[in-house]
């Protein structure tokens, strides 16, 4: 198995973590798996008890029930590249396509059907052992079997779990990417799946628990209530505090990290000075390639977006900004 560290970028929902992994992603001697934790169930995917790998492998097949939710009524996710409905895939649009292979496993191979088989047939087979020893066996096999030299993992909203990831992968060295919180937050509920999301974890449909099971009866029982929360605009404080309290959440954790295994970096900086932040990154890491992708890589920033919050007004405005003060301070930005 391989020898490198871990290594992860963690970061809020919506805060350019996304495309700081496709930048990474030029460099072809690192495998980089994009949102392998954020789909595993909350309550499973950090469990201290040991796991036996039929059981870990049947988690990886499932769905994250939001996600089905949201790309079966034709909304756009751009994470998701599986390639539905093209001539030998297995899944269409419309069905429950297991998390990781939406997402991860396209970017890994041109064959995602196949090497989501395999990898199933390797973790099915292993015997029961703690989650971390598991996923790093698996990390490590996965950059192996496409000649990678070493791996870094990204999920959206991981900085609020950044504690358990330490604590699975205690000689980890983590790069956290973050925004303005209101504009992430303004970001967040345009994007579909946090659209509703967001809504769901803060009681707009009732007391739903917000786990494989408890979102897949909610689909099933009131499938028109996801209709209108797609429809509508929910109060835009909630997403701001869904925002400061991943970040609230993160910092807790970090306090107790070594400084050396701790780098943060503005999404404002990378989409403005790619080459820079890549550079840091790329030193940071300790990356194969001495920094020869780092120019490509930096091609793929288009600037800064068009900033949303000049154009929210009155009461709105100042809710969304109190939600966010707390977090962004820590942060050290101002509001």
């Amino acid at each position: 198995m391989l020898s490198a560290p871990a290594r992860f970028v963690v970061g809020t929902g919506r805060c350019g973590s996304t495309l700081l992994s496709r930048m990474l992603s030029v460099n072809t001697r690192v495998l980089n798996v994009f949102e392998l934790f954020s789909g595993i169930d909350q309550f499973f995917r950090f469990q201290e008890a040991p796991v036996g790998g039929a059981e870990l492998a049947e988690r990886l097949r499932q769905d994250h029930p939001m996600l089905t939710m949201v790309l079966k009524r034709g909304y756009d996710v751009p994470e998701v590249v599986y390639p539905f409905d093209q001539p030998g895939s297995r899944y269409r649009r419309s069905d429950p396509v297991p998390w990781a292979l939406g997402i991860a496993i396209p970017r890994i191979s041109e064959e995602p059907d196949g090497l989501f088989d395999e990898m199933l047939e390797l973790v099915e087979a292993r015997p029961s052992a703690p989650l971390a020893v598991h996923y790093q066996d698996v990390f490590d096999w996965l950059a192996e079997r496409t000649g990678r030299e070493c791996w870094i993992e990204r999920s959206g909203s991981s900085i609020e779990y950044l504690g358990e990831l330490k604590r699975l992968f205690p000689d980890a060295r983590f790069v956290h990417i973050h925004r303005d919180g209101c504009e992430a937050a303004l970001s967040m509920r345009e994007y579909p799946v946090l659209r509703v999301a967001v809504a769901v974890m803060n009681g707009m449909l009732g007391e739903i628990e917000y786990s494989h099971e408890g979102l897949t009866e909610l689909e099933r029982s009131d499938g028109a209530a996801i209709d209108r929360l797609l429809e509508t605009r929910p109060p835009i404080e909630l997403y701001g505090k869904y925002w400061s309290d991943q970040i609230q959440n993160g910092y807790a954790a970090v306090a107790g990290l070594d400084p050396a295994d701790f780098l943060e970096v503005r999404f404002e900086d990378l989409v403005t000075r790619p080459e820079a932040v890549l550079s840091e990154i790329d030193a940071f890491f300790g990356l194969p390639g001495r920094g020869d992708w780092i120019a490509e890589a930096s091609a793929l920033s288009r600037g800064m977006p068009t900033l949303r919050l000049p154009k929210l007004r009155g009461t709105e405005r100042e809710r969304l900004e109190e939600a966010c003060r707390a977090a962004m301070s820590q942060l050290g930005r101002s509001v």
